[in-house]
């Protein structure tokens, strides 16, 4: 396993790096568009959006559109010049 990043040092696994690294681009998705660009496995898709969310790199939002469905997206840190400590938005 391998950290997704140094400032926190987070630990998981390959296939939530990969779906992290997806989501790295700012657009949020749902669980079927994530599987459909991954290409891994739905269940392994579930276990990694778990270990990202319980590590709070993701959040999931409510669709308006579909209420079926959850929206997941990475979660933007904002650092603060004054405080100089990392903030979840």
């Amino acid at each position: 396993m391998r950290p997704v990043n140094a400032v926190n040092n987070i630990h998981l696994p390959p296939s939530a790096v990969a779906v992290y690294n997806l989501l790295k681009d700012g657009q949020p998705r749902t669980f079927k568009e994530i599987s459909k660009t991954a290409e891994i496995a739905p269940r392994t898709i579930r276990y990694a959006l778990k270990k990202l969310k319980d590590n709070g790199l993701i959040i999931e939002k409510f669709n308006f559109h579909d209420a079926r469905q959850i929206i997941y997206q990475i979660r933007e840190t904002v650092v603060s010049e004054d405080i100089s400590t990392v903030m979840a938005l």
